[in-house]
């Protein structure tokens, strides 16, 4: 699934190609795609304007001239495209939006269909504005909005392992499986340490260390394995050449030169270093 990085550098596409533009018309091909706005949504979305795009952690949204929003998840395979008029239909098109101008159309792509549209009013939460359906969701550790003091106060009341604090989305948005991998190998931490025992110093070294690993990140495109994580223009970004410990199970650490393991870990895979992550005495698993 497309993390933080993945996400802002498709925001930062859309806030080029979109923003002050006027919604002509919106195709939904796929009804899955726009589940809770079924036959409603291109009503809805004509002649509104873009004012700009907007992201917290993982979600997505386009602000609009109504005071709602036009919000989007990617889930596992979603894409959004700019393309030029009369282009060739992409085989997963699912949505199609196009505008008053000549410009470029935008194109919501998603071959697995768990990613979605829909409208949502905005509102003020931590700060900023946001879509109400996220208001739930704490500000990513990107966001001026971040209060790291706060952070650290509720990390230390939780009884649970690092890893599993840094994907509650609660708690901090943004950080997915890989990054958090890369930030805990960054600041010597394994995955099941105890969040009450981390000291202050060490949660600001983590954060600063994830900080480090999504903007060096973004400065790469993102991270993309396959074909499905792309940017506005098609292209995949290239972070995992450059990763560490994820998905380098008996590769040697870059660092002290140990295989790196591969542990179960939420139906799906953490990644350490033995050496330079030992396992702790009373970790939470």
């Amino acid at each position: 699934m497309p993390e933080l990085p993945e996400v802002e550098v498709v925001r930062r596409g859309l806030d080029v190609w979109v923003s002050g533009r006027t919604i002509e018309s919106a195709e939904v091909l796929h009804t899955r795609s726009v589940r809770r706005h079924e036959g409603v949504l291109p009503d809805q979305l004509k002649g509104r304007r873009v004012e700009s795009a907007d992201r917290r952690g993982k979600y997505l949204w386009l602000p609009l001239d109504d005071g709602a929003a036009l919000m989007a998840h990617l889930g596992m395979s979603g894409q959004v495209l700019m393309v030029p008029k009369g282009s060739p239909d992409e085989k997963h098109l699912r949505v199609r939006v196009t505008f008053a101008d000549d410009g470029p159309e935008m194109r919501f792509v998603d071959q697995r269909t768990f990613g979605h549209l829909m409208i949502a009013p905005l509102t003020a939460s931590g700060g900023r504005t946001v879509p109400l359906p996220i208001v739930h969701i704490a500000p990513d550790p990107l966001e001026d909005a971040f209060d790291e003091d706060a952070f650290t106060a509720a990390l230390r009341k939780r009884k649970t392992g690092i890893k599993r604090a840094l994907l509650d989305q609660g708690l901090i948005s943004g950080v997915g499986n890989i990054y958090a991998d890369e930030a805990l190998w960054r600041a010597r931490l394994h995955w099941a340490r105890a969040t009450e025992t981390l000291t202050r110093p060490k949660i600001s070294e983590l954060l600063a260390a994830a900080r480090a690993v999504m903007t060096e990140a973004l400065g790469q495109g993102g991270t993309s394995f396959d074909s499905l994580y792309v940017n506005v223009n098609g292209e995949s970004g290239y972070f995992d050449r450059s990763l560490n410990v994820y998905g380098r199970r008996d590769e040697p650490c870059p660092r002290c030169g140990t295989p790196i393991r591969r542990d179960a870990f939420m139906n799906r895979s953490s990644y350490s270093c033995p050496t330079c992550q030992p396992r702790p005495r009373n970790g939470r698993w």
